[in-house]
Protein backbone atom coordinates (compact mmCIF):
# COMPACT_ATOMS: atom_id res chain seq x y z
CA UNK A 1 0.00 0.00 0.00
CA UNK A 2 1.43 3.43 -1.09
CA UNK A 3 1.83 5.91 2.16
CA UNK A 4 1.74 9.38 2.46
CA UNK A 5 4.01 9.76 6.18
CA UNK A 6 3.09 13.59 7.45
CA UNK A 7 5.83 14.47 10.01
CA UNK A 8 5.03 17.51 12.01
CA UNK A 9 7.31 18.75 15.12
CA UNK A 10 6.29 16.00 17.11
CA UNK A 11 8.80 13.85 14.85
CA UNK A 12 11.88 15.86 16.02
CA UNK A 13 10.44 15.63 19.74
CA UNK A 14 10.39 12.17 19.34
CA UNK A 15 14.09 12.16 18.38
CA UNK A 16 14.83 13.60 21.63
CA UNK A 17 15.47 17.28 19.61
CA UNK A 18 14.38 20.37 21.37
CA UNK A 19 12.32 21.97 19.02
CA UNK A 20 9.01 22.76 20.79
CA UNK A 21 7.49 26.30 20.92
CA UNK A 22 8.68 26.09 24.62
CA UNK A 23 12.45 24.77 23.55
CA UNK A 24 12.60 28.03 21.46
CA UNK A 25 11.09 30.50 23.38
CA UNK A 26 12.70 29.13 26.66
CA UNK A 27 16.36 29.19 24.68
CA UNK A 28 15.88 33.04 24.18
CA UNK A 29 14.82 34.37 27.18
CA UNK A 30 17.47 32.66 28.65
CA UNK A 31 19.99 34.09 26.43
CA UNK A 32 18.74 37.37 27.31
CA UNK A 33 18.64 36.93 31.11
CA UNK A 34 22.41 35.39 31.46
CA UNK A 35 23.85 37.45 34.97
CA UNK A 36 27.26 36.74 34.03
CA UNK A 37 27.63 36.68 37.09
CA UNK A 38 26.54 40.19 37.65
CA UNK A 39 23.45 41.51 39.68
CA UNK A 40 23.13 43.63 36.73
CA UNK A 41 21.75 42.24 33.27
CA UNK A 42 21.42 44.55 30.13
CA UNK A 43 20.17 43.52 27.15
CA UNK A 44 19.10 44.84 23.31
CA UNK A 45 18.33 43.54 20.37
CA UNK A 46 15.35 44.11 18.01
CA UNK A 47 12.82 42.16 19.51
CA UNK A 48 13.23 43.63 23.97
CA UNK A 49 15.60 45.67 25.84
CA UNK A 50 16.11 44.62 29.24
CA UNK A 51 17.16 46.50 32.62
CA UNK A 52 17.94 44.57 35.31
CA UNK A 53 20.13 45.69 38.45
CA UNK A 54 19.41 43.51 41.41
CA UNK A 55 19.37 44.50 45.48
CA UNK A 56 21.19 44.09 47.81
CA UNK A 57 19.33 41.68 49.71
CA UNK A 58 19.67 39.21 46.78
CA UNK A 59 22.86 37.19 46.27
CA UNK A 60 24.22 36.93 42.69
CA UNK A 61 23.73 33.31 42.75
CA UNK A 62 20.38 33.50 43.12
CA UNK A 63 19.36 34.87 39.46
CA UNK A 64 22.04 32.45 38.29
CA UNK A 65 19.19 30.41 38.11
CA UNK A 66 17.61 31.90 35.16
CA UNK A 67 14.38 30.18 35.39
CA UNK A 68 13.22 32.59 38.27
CA UNK A 69 13.80 35.26 36.07
CA UNK A 70 12.18 33.80 32.71
CA UNK A 71 9.19 33.37 35.10
CA UNK A 72 9.16 37.35 35.78
CA UNK A 73 9.57 38.19 32.24
CA UNK A 74 7.04 35.75 30.34
CA UNK A 75 4.69 34.80 33.29
CA UNK A 76 4.54 37.84 35.59
CA UNK A 77 3.50 40.39 33.30
CA UNK A 78 6.37 43.26 33.67
CA UNK A 79 6.03 44.13 30.60
CA UNK A 80 6.62 48.21 29.36
CA UNK A 81 6.98 49.48 32.71
CA UNK A 82 9.41 50.02 35.84
CA UNK A 83 9.32 47.48 38.25
CA UNK A 84 11.09 47.85 41.97
CA UNK A 85 11.20 44.58 43.95
CA UNK A 86 14.17 44.21 46.67
CA UNK A 87 15.95 47.90 46.65
CA UNK A 88 16.17 46.27 42.60
CA UNK A 89 14.54 47.32 39.78
CA UNK A 90 13.39 45.15 36.37
CA UNK A 91 12.75 47.41 33.01
CA UNK A 92 12.11 45.73 30.16
CA UNK A 93 10.66 47.11 26.57
CA UNK A 94 8.66 45.07 23.76
CA UNK A 95 10.06 46.49 20.58
CA UNK A 96 8.25 43.64 18.52
CA UNK A 97 4.38 44.19 19.31
CA UNK A 98 4.57 40.66 18.10
CA UNK A 99 6.84 39.12 19.52
CA UNK A 100 4.86 40.37 22.62
CA UNK A 101 1.66 38.72 22.07
CA UNK A 102 3.43 35.30 21.69
CA UNK A 103 5.09 35.92 24.92
CA UNK A 104 1.98 36.77 26.95
CA UNK A 105 0.06 34.46 25.44
CA UNK A 106 -0.30 30.57 26.32
CA UNK A 107 1.34 29.74 23.10
CA UNK A 108 2.28 26.08 22.96
CA UNK A 109 2.51 24.89 19.53
CA UNK A 110 4.67 26.43 16.69
CA UNK A 111 0.43 26.54 14.81
CA UNK A 112 -0.40 28.78 17.28
CA UNK A 113 2.25 31.46 16.38
CA UNK A 114 0.63 30.81 12.86
CA UNK A 115 -2.85 31.28 13.97
CA UNK A 116 -2.04 34.41 16.10
CA UNK A 117 -0.39 36.33 13.16
CA UNK A 118 -3.66 35.42 11.38
CA UNK A 119 -6.00 36.55 13.80
CA UNK A 120 -3.71 39.97 14.08
CA UNK A 121 -3.75 40.14 10.81
CA UNK A 122 -8.03 39.88 10.49
CA UNK A 123 -8.48 42.38 13.08
CA UNK A 124 -6.26 45.07 11.31
CA UNK A 125 -8.42 44.68 8.37
CA UNK A 126 -11.56 45.10 10.34
CA UNK A 127 -10.67 47.51 11.82
CA UNK A 128 -13.40 50.94 10.83
CA UNK A 129 -11.69 53.05 12.82
CA UNK A 130 -8.55 53.03 10.40
CA UNK A 131 -8.39 54.22 7.39
CA UNK A 132 -7.08 52.18 4.68
CA UNK A 133 -3.45 53.77 4.47
CA UNK A 134 -3.26 53.29 8.36
CA UNK A 135 -4.51 49.27 8.00
CA UNK A 136 -1.74 48.83 5.42
CA UNK A 137 1.08 50.79 7.08
CA UNK A 138 -0.39 48.34 10.72
CA UNK A 139 -0.14 45.10 8.24
CA UNK A 140 3.11 46.05 6.85
CA UNK A 141 4.94 46.46 10.60
CA UNK A 142 2.72 43.33 11.44
CA UNK A 143 4.65 41.29 8.57
CA UNK A 144 7.93 42.88 9.23
CA UNK A 145 7.58 41.68 13.05
CA UNK A 146 6.39 38.56 12.46
CA UNK A 147 9.78 38.13 9.86
CA UNK A 148 11.71 39.05 12.63
CA UNK A 149 10.32 35.80 15.26
CA UNK A 150 10.79 33.78 11.72
CA UNK A 151 14.44 34.48 11.88
CA UNK A 152 14.61 34.05 14.92
CA UNK A 153 13.47 30.37 14.75
CA UNK A 154 16.01 29.66 11.84
CA UNK A 155 18.80 30.65 13.38
CA UNK A 156 17.99 29.04 16.64
CA UNK A 157 17.60 25.78 14.77
CA UNK A 158 20.56 26.36 13.16
CA UNK A 159 22.85 27.14 16.13
CA UNK A 160 21.36 24.82 18.62
CA UNK A 161 19.74 21.85 16.87
CA UNK A 162 21.76 21.64 13.60
CA UNK A 163 25.33 22.59 15.10
CA UNK A 164 24.73 20.88 17.98
CA UNK A 165 22.98 16.89 17.75
CA UNK A 166 24.30 14.39 16.11
CA UNK A 167 21.67 13.23 13.18
CA UNK A 168 23.77 9.64 12.27
CA UNK A 169 20.60 7.26 13.30
CA UNK A 170 21.09 3.49 14.02
CA UNK A 171 19.14 1.25 12.17
CA UNK A 172 17.50 -0.88 15.39
CA UNK A 173 15.08 2.01 16.18
CA UNK A 174 11.16 1.31 16.53
CA UNK A 175 11.15 4.37 15.10
CA UNK A 176 12.92 2.85 11.67
CA UNK A 177 10.15 -0.25 11.97
CA UNK A 178 7.49 2.03 11.30
CA UNK A 179 8.80 4.12 8.09
CA UNK A 180 10.60 0.86 7.05
CA UNK A 181 8.56 -2.12 6.90
CA UNK A 182 9.82 -5.09 5.54
CA UNK A 183 6.73 -5.96 2.89
CA UNK A 184 6.60 -9.88 3.81
CA UNK A 185 5.80 -8.60 6.94
CA UNK A 186 2.39 -6.13 5.81
CA UNK A 187 1.57 -9.59 3.37
CA UNK A 188 1.10 -11.98 6.71
CA UNK A 189 -0.64 -9.84 8.75
CA UNK A 190 -4.21 -9.79 9.00
CA UNK A 191 -4.22 -7.12 11.13
CA UNK A 192 -3.46 -4.72 8.93
CA UNK A 193 -6.40 -5.12 6.50
CA UNK A 194 -8.65 -3.72 9.56
CA UNK A 195 -7.13 -0.29 8.63
CA UNK A 196 -9.47 0.16 5.42
CA UNK A 197 -12.54 -0.15 4.90
CA UNK A 198 -14.43 -3.09 3.83
CA UNK A 199 -14.69 -1.97 0.26
CA UNK A 200 -10.94 -0.68 0.34
CA UNK A 201 -9.77 -4.08 1.41
CA UNK A 202 -9.64 -5.90 -2.37
CA UNK A 203 -7.82 -3.02 -3.31
CA UNK A 204 -5.48 -3.54 -1.10
CA UNK A 205 -5.20 -7.39 -1.38
CA UNK A 206 -4.38 -6.93 -4.92
CA UNK A 207 -1.82 -4.23 -4.32
CA UNK A 208 0.10 -6.30 -1.64
CA UNK A 209 -0.12 -9.37 -3.98
CA UNK A 210 1.34 -7.58 -6.97
CA UNK A 211 3.70 -5.77 -4.96
CA UNK A 212 4.87 -8.76 -3.49
CA UNK A 213 7.83 -9.88 -6.18
CA UNK A 214 8.22 -6.55 -7.11
CA UNK A 215 8.55 -4.67 -4.09
CA UNK A 216 6.84 -1.22 -5.67
CA UNK A 217 5.70 0.39 -2.89
CA UNK A 218 5.99 3.71 -3.00
CA UNK A 219 6.38 6.34 0.04
CA UNK A 220 6.06 9.90 0.38
CA UNK A 221 7.51 11.82 3.51
CA UNK A 222 5.62 15.01 3.99
CA UNK A 223 7.70 17.06 6.43
CA UNK A 224 6.65 20.34 7.98
CA UNK A 225 10.09 20.46 9.82
CA UNK A 226 12.90 22.44 8.85
CA UNK A 227 15.54 19.79 10.00
CA UNK A 228 17.45 16.91 7.92
CA UNK A 229 16.03 13.88 10.36
CA UNK A 230 13.56 12.04 8.19
CA UNK A 231 16.31 11.91 5.14
CA UNK A 232 18.99 9.94 7.91
CA UNK A 233 17.22 6.99 7.55
CA UNK A 234 17.23 6.52 4.19
CA UNK A 235 20.95 6.68 3.26
CA UNK A 236 22.26 3.70 2.18
CA UNK A 237 18.66 2.12 1.36
CA UNK A 238 17.56 1.40 -2.30
CA UNK A 239 13.53 2.50 -1.00
CA UNK A 240 11.55 3.77 -3.50
CA UNK A 241 10.56 7.43 -1.23
CA UNK A 242 9.90 10.62 -1.41
CA UNK A 243 11.15 12.93 0.77
CA UNK A 244 9.15 16.29 0.71
CA UNK A 245 10.22 19.76 2.71
CA UNK A 246 7.07 20.93 1.83
CA UNK A 247 7.51 23.53 4.64
CA UNK A 248 11.14 24.34 3.59
CA UNK A 249 14.60 23.31 4.42
CA UNK A 250 17.60 24.64 7.07
CA UNK A 251 20.68 26.34 4.85
CA UNK A 252 18.37 25.93 1.11
CA UNK A 253 18.19 28.96 -0.91
CA UNK A 254 16.13 27.26 -3.06
CA UNK A 255 13.69 25.36 -0.68
CA UNK A 256 13.53 27.89 2.19
CA UNK A 257 11.55 28.26 5.50
CA UNK A 258 8.06 28.77 4.69
CA UNK A 259 6.44 30.02 8.06
CA UNK A 260 2.85 31.48 7.59
CA UNK A 261 -0.91 30.82 7.46
CA UNK A 262 -2.72 28.51 5.12
CA UNK A 263 -6.28 28.42 5.85
CA UNK A 264 -7.76 29.90 2.55
CA UNK A 265 -11.11 27.98 3.60
CA UNK A 266 -11.10 30.15 5.98
CA UNK A 267 -14.45 32.35 6.31
CA UNK A 268 -12.60 35.87 6.32
CA UNK A 269 -9.54 34.71 3.70
CA UNK A 270 -11.89 36.60 0.95
CA UNK A 271 -12.37 39.34 2.36
CA UNK A 272 -8.49 39.67 2.59
CA UNK A 273 -8.16 38.45 -0.78
CA UNK A 274 -10.15 41.44 -1.83
CA UNK A 275 -8.53 43.96 -0.39
CA UNK A 276 -6.55 43.81 -3.54
CA UNK A 277 -3.48 44.59 -2.07
CA UNK A 278 -0.47 42.11 -1.70
CA UNK A 279 1.23 42.78 1.72
CA UNK A 280 -1.90 41.60 2.99
CA UNK A 281 -0.98 38.03 1.64
CA UNK A 282 2.46 38.21 2.33
CA UNK A 283 2.59 35.14 4.77
CA UNK A 284 -0.04 33.06 2.60
CA UNK A 285 1.89 29.85 2.60
CA UNK A 286 -0.19 28.86 -0.71
CA UNK A 287 2.61 32.14 -2.68
CA UNK A 288 5.20 30.51 -1.07
CA UNK A 289 4.62 27.35 -2.25
CA UNK A 290 4.98 28.30 -5.66
CA UNK A 291 8.21 29.09 -5.31
CA UNK A 292 9.28 25.63 -5.82
CA UNK A 293 8.58 22.04 -7.27
CA UNK A 294 7.36 20.88 -3.61
CA UNK A 295 3.55 21.14 -4.23
CA UNK A 296 3.27 20.14 -7.43
CA UNK A 297 5.17 16.62 -6.11
CA UNK A 298 2.80 16.48 -3.30
CA UNK A 299 -0.42 17.00 -5.94
CA UNK A 300 1.55 14.62 -8.64
CA UNK A 301 1.73 11.50 -5.50
CA UNK A 302 -1.84 12.22 -4.64
CA UNK A 303 -3.25 12.16 -7.77
CA UNK A 304 -1.59 9.30 -9.41
CA UNK A 305 -3.45 6.31 -10.27
CA UNK A 306 -2.98 4.68 -6.72
CA UNK A 307 -4.37 4.84 -3.50
CA UNK A 308 -2.28 5.61 -0.39
CA UNK A 309 -3.01 5.52 3.42
CA UNK A 310 -1.76 8.40 5.53
CA UNK A 311 0.18 8.30 8.59
CA UNK A 312 0.15 11.13 11.06
CA UNK A 313 3.82 11.23 12.74
CA UNK A 314 3.97 13.91 15.21
CA UNK A 315 1.76 16.78 13.08
CA UNK A 316 -0.93 18.33 15.34
CA UNK A 317 -3.48 19.34 12.44
CA UNK A 318 -3.82 22.45 12.57
CA UNK A 319 -5.77 24.92 11.12
CA UNK A 320 -2.81 26.82 9.72
CA UNK A 321 -2.21 24.19 7.14
CA UNK A 322 -6.13 23.82 6.38
CA UNK A 323 -5.74 23.83 2.66
CA UNK A 324 -3.34 20.76 1.96
CA UNK A 325 -4.66 19.01 4.65
CA UNK A 326 -8.24 19.29 3.19
CA UNK A 327 -6.66 18.45 -0.52
CA UNK A 328 -4.79 15.08 0.99
CA UNK A 329 -7.71 13.51 2.99
CA UNK A 330 -10.96 14.20 1.01
CA UNK A 331 -8.99 12.93 -2.00
CA UNK A 332 -10.49 9.79 -3.10
CA UNK A 333 -7.38 8.10 -3.29
CA UNK A 334 -6.87 8.80 0.50
CA UNK A 335 -8.33 5.73 2.05
CA UNK A 336 -6.67 5.27 5.09
CA UNK A 337 -5.61 8.17 7.89
CA UNK A 338 -3.72 6.46 10.75
CA UNK A 339 -2.22 8.34 13.36
CA UNK A 340 0.77 7.68 15.76
CA UNK A 341 -0.38 9.53 18.68
CA UNK A 342 1.84 11.22 21.57
CA UNK A 343 2.47 9.10 24.76
CA UNK A 344 2.66 11.26 27.81
CA UNK A 345 4.52 10.53 30.83
CA UNK A 346 1.03 10.86 32.94
CA UNK A 347 -0.08 7.97 30.60
CA UNK A 348 -2.42 10.27 28.81
CA UNK A 349 -2.24 10.88 24.97
CA UNK A 350 -3.11 13.39 21.99
CA UNK A 351 -4.74 10.89 19.98
CA UNK A 352 -8.74 12.51 20.20
CA UNK A 353 -6.98 16.23 20.15
CA UNK A 354 -5.11 15.14 16.64
CA UNK A 355 -8.05 13.45 15.37
CA UNK A 356 -10.50 16.38 16.47
CA UNK A 357 -8.18 18.66 14.67
CA UNK A 358 -8.21 16.13 11.46
CA UNK A 359 -12.27 16.13 11.85
CA UNK A 360 -11.80 20.46 10.55
CA UNK A 361 -10.07 19.88 7.49
CA UNK A 362 -13.00 17.03 6.43
CA UNK A 363 -15.86 19.03 4.74
CA UNK A 364 -17.80 15.64 4.28
CA UNK A 365 -17.99 14.15 7.79
CA UNK A 366 -18.85 11.02 7.12
CA UNK A 367 -16.22 10.67 4.86
CA UNK A 368 -13.82 11.46 8.13
CA UNK A 369 -15.30 9.25 10.09
CA UNK A 370 -14.37 6.25 7.27
CA UNK A 371 -11.34 7.00 6.64
CA UNK A 372 -9.52 7.41 10.28
CA UNK A 373 -8.45 4.73 11.67
CA UNK A 374 -9.71 3.96 15.09
CA UNK A 375 -7.24 4.02 18.18
CA UNK A 376 -6.98 0.01 18.84
CA UNK A 377 -5.65 0.10 15.73
CA UNK A 378 -3.21 2.82 16.05
CA UNK A 379 0.17 3.13 18.46
CA UNK A 380 2.14 5.60 19.89
CA UNK A 381 4.97 7.33 18.45
CA UNK A 382 8.21 5.72 19.89
CA UNK A 383 10.81 8.27 21.60
CA UNK A 384 14.32 7.96 21.09
CA UNK A 385 17.13 10.07 22.06
CA UNK A 386 19.79 11.61 18.96
CA UNK A 387 23.02 12.37 20.84
CA UNK A 388 24.84 15.82 21.56
CA UNK A 389 27.86 16.08 19.02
Amino acid sequence: MNRLVIIGNGFDLAHGLPTSYKDFIDDYWEMVCYTKGTKIIKYNDDLVSLNCEFGGSYKIVEYDLIDNIKEYVVLKGFINRNTTYGHGKFVIEFKNSFFKIICDNSIENWVDIENEYYQKLKIIVKLASLSNKEKKTQAIILNKEFEDVKNLLEKYLKEKIEKQYDFNLYRDNPINDILLPELNFLFDKKEYLKEFQYVDQFYVKEFLQKSKENYNLITHFLSFNYTKVVEQYFIGFAYQKQINYIHGKLNDSINTVNFGFGDEMDDDYKMIENIDDNEYLRNFKSFQYLQNPNYKSLLDFVESDRKFQVYIMGHSCGLSDRTMLNTIFEHPNCISIKVFYHQREDGTDNYTEVIQNISRHFNKKKLMREKIINKTLCQPLPQIQLPLK
